[in-house]
């Protein structure tokens, strides 16, 4: 019998082409466009980060004033009428000699509590009257459709300023009446997220298996949509805190001696003519830093949960 002895595997000639790159290595093209993306995106974790310090630094403001406030907001000293930054006072003080630092920490507790007790209260009330149009339909949604059409039709500012003319200045009133106004804003976009989930498969399993109409809707499709819903009320917390600072400055809001940021921007204006800019200056610098700031956190959170809000 003769025996065969296997033949060598064939060694690879030096001049076959080299193999092919494997699917999974980066492509010079995506490597350049990643390396040029990268600072952008440090940029916006720096400016995020930042957001988020404002917003915390004039909360904790808010909550431990009494600590942190170096004078009693209310304290009139004529002796130090308008005067500018000193050791004593850091950011001077107004026409009544008031320490401007310690109005503006006082200033962040009516300044940040208005528009919170407005986005609770349009939030819970613009998810139940979504929550109920989205899922029934029919002409229980065409007519709470019609409603917010209603409420769309006048600006939450005129709202308010109607409010404070038939139940009188102060914080409670505008509140009130903002949170009725941006209900609508919640309640429609809760009410095309619903509907969008109550097409959905699970839906159907769940009836199928005998849950009710109300226990899927609560218990299933709102967990669902409420992520969305709470990075648009995030939105709506900065341009609640403008309106009602502009309220307040036209002297319909938050009134004297309660130290309030849009109060202090009025109370300021006699001291403009004068060349005394500063306290009308550091209030309006703080309504329109935390504005960015709950805004940059607000589009962060709605690019986080589902890249944007849906129209």
């Amino acid at each position: 019998m003769t025996s065969t002895t296997p033949l060598p595997a064939e060694a690879p000639s030096p001049s076959s082409p080299p193999s092919a790159p494997s699917a999974s290595r980066t492509s010079p093209a995506t490597l350049a466009i990643g390396v040029l993306r990268a600072p952008r995106r440090r940029r916006a974790g720096i400016t995020l980060v930042i957001a988020v310090a404002v917003v915390a630094a004039m909360t904790l403001a808010a909550i431990f004033a009494p600590f942190l406030a170096p004078y009693n907001p209310d304290a009139v000293d004529f002796a130090a009428v308008n005067a500018g930054p000193s050791a004593a006072h850091w950011l001077g003080t107004d026409s009544l000699g008031r320490d401007t630092l310690s109005r503006l920490i006082y200033g962040a507790r009516t300044a940040l509590l208005g528009p919170l007790l407005v986005v609770i209260a349009s939030t819970v009330l613009g998810i139940l009257l979504g929550l109920v149009a989205g899922w029934r339909g029919g002409w229980i949604d065409a007519a709470l459709g019609r409603v917010f059409d209603v409420l769309f039709a006048f600006p939450s500012l005129l709202i308010a300023i109607m409010a404070v003319a038939l139940f009188g200045k102060g914080l409670v009133a505008p509140v009130i009446a903002m949170s009725i106004a941006y209900a609508p804003f919640v309640a429609r976009l809760t009410r095309s997220l619903v509907a969008a989930e109550s097409s959905r498969p699970y839906v159907a399993a769940y009836r199928v298996q005998g849950f009710s109409g109300p226990w899927i809707a609560l218990r299933r499709v709102l967990p669902n949509v409420t992520p969305i819903v709470g990075a648009q009320s995030t939105l709506n917390f900065g341009y609640v805190l403008a309106e009602l600072a502009a309220l307040s400055f036209l002297g319909l809001g938050v009134q004297p001696p309660t130290a309030d940021w849009g109060a202090m921007i009025n109370e300021a204006q006699a001291g403009l003519i004068g060349g005394h800019f500063l306290p009308a200056i550091v209030p309006a610098v703080a309504v329109v830093v935390v504005v960015v700031a709950v805004n940059i956190i607000g589009e962060d959170v709605s690019d986080r949960i589902g890249g944007g809000i849906p129209a």
